[in-house]
């Protein structure tokens, strides 16, 4: 095979441009794996360690999130100077091996503390990768490319959810974890040594010498009008999806009776092939619909996410659990439109050398609001509404509300379509 891997002006091959989006897929879906398998578990953990809704999120929610954000900055920042993939190789053995960590634990303080060393891992796992991709693939067909990567997210939720049900319903949660955890360390030797490092601006004809600061690509994102809309658009999106989510198997324990293998199955074959269906779709979608008006790479994501509010809320509300499982397949796949998009909308606002802080300081909003705020004020919500009512109906309540969030996302991502046209007339009269 002759290797085309840019030097001097040429791009990567076909096959390896391929292979790699393929390895940097997999490893995705593996960053999301290890995080699923905890919200399969999670009624297990609650009743061995006696816990609240409220610690459930500050679990799955909260403390993980302040870390991955956290971290994930110093790590964009690394990524946008060194070699990139090595960083996903590292950040992949550390946090397959935390989640293995996460089985050996003997208390709730110690599950948290091991969730937080996944979270530090998986820091390092989305920003280099998307910055990778981007070097691959022309503006054009950005989000598409993009769209396949984000798939990986759903097929980890997919198969998280299926073999965390089946696994942990045979051999407990603690034996789940060790089983799950530990491949990705294998996985992590295959991309240090099968896929190369993309040469970086392929497609760009700005300078790739120059390396812009934190502060630098902060008062680049800062400067734009759009963007502080559709990042919070992204955080809103988070707070509905993880909120709701990661509460969706408790709301099939307690109202729906259903035993934690099929829980499993079943979310695998909604939230997990519905996430998949609408990752893709969102970045196929708009690059096709943005070839006539940009506008649309914001504002197909915030349309579908309205549409779908009356479904969510009719999923959380009814008794029927066919009618639940089949509604909430369809909001999965209209709330998760927003992710491909958003992503290579701020990479082709910003220089090739800012593009994993640019998705770095885009997660950190995504994640610190959607996935930090989403589950623990859901859980706690569902607290409060346990006293004020008597235990009945509190978490079924909690999510209804909590659906209703969405309606802010579908603004925001309307007004950053507005004001995207301007933003990349003069990003790319400066390039």
């Amino acid at each position: 095979m002759v290797d085309s891997t840019k030097t001097g002006g040429r791009t990567a091959s076909s096959f390896m441009r391929n292979y790699t989006l393929f390895i940097l897929t997999l490893v995705y879906a593996f960053n999301f794996i290890d995080r699923q398998i905890l919200v399969i578990m999670q009624e297990a953990i609650k009743t061995e360690f006696a816990l609240s809704d409220a610690q459930l999120g500050l679990l799955s929610g909260f403390t993980f999130a302040v870390f991955y954000v956290s971290v994930g900055i110093p790590i964009a920042y690394w990524a946008d100077r060194a070699n990139r993939r090595n960083i996903i190789a590292a950040a992949l053995t550390i946090w397959s091996g935390m989640t293995a960590v996460s089985g050996l634990v003997g208390n709730y303080t110690q599950l948290l503390l091991a969730r937080v060393g996944v979270g530090v891992g998986e820091a390092g796992g989305s920003p280099p990768a998307h910055s990778m991709i981007s070097d691959m693939y022309p503006p054009k067909k950005r989000a598409t490319a993009l769209s396949i990567y984000s798939a990986g997210l759903y097929l980890g939720v997919m198969v998280g959810y299926a073999a965390g049900g089946i696994i942990s319903q045979t051999y407990g949660w603690r034996m789940t974890f060790l089983i799950v955890g530990l491949p990705g360390i294998a996985l992590a030797v295959l991309l240090r040594f099968t896929i190369r490092e993309p040469e970086r601006g392929t497609y760009e004809t700005q300078d790739i010498e120059h390396k812009p600061t934190f502060t630098a690509t902060l008062r680049a994102l800062l400067k734009l009008k759009s963007f502080p809309y559709f990042a919070l658009a992204c955080a809103m999106s988070g707070f509905v999806s993880y909120g709701t989510g990661n509460f969706v198997p408790s709301l099939l324990v307690r109202y729906h009776d259903m035993p934690r293998a099929e829980i499993g199955l079943a979310l695998a074959g909604t939230a997990g092939l519905g996430g998949m269906i609408g990752t893709f779709l969102g970045g196929y979608l708009t690059d096709k619909l943005a070839k006539h008006d940009v506008r649309w790479y914001l504002w197909l994501p915030g349309l579908t996410a309205v549409a779908a509010i009356p479904f969510m809320m009719w999923a959380f509300q009814t008794d029927d659990t066919s009618l639940m499982l089949t509604l909430y397949f369809f909001v999965s796949i209209g709330g998760t439109l927003y992710l491909a998009p958003s992503i290579a909308t701020a990479h082709r606002l910003v220089h090739p050398r800012m593009r994993a802080m640019a998705s770095a300081i885009l997660f950190l909003v995504l994640n610190l609001i959607g996935l930090g705020l989403g589950p623990l004020l859901v859980g706690w919500l569902s607290d409060i509404l346990r006293e004020l009512n008597g235990g009945t109906e509190q978490l079924r309540l909690a999510l209804t509300i909590a659906a209703g969030v969405t309606l802010i996302k579908g603004y925001l991502f309307y007004q950053g379509g507005k004001k995207l046209p301007a933003d990349l007339q003069h990003i790319e009269g400066e390039g």
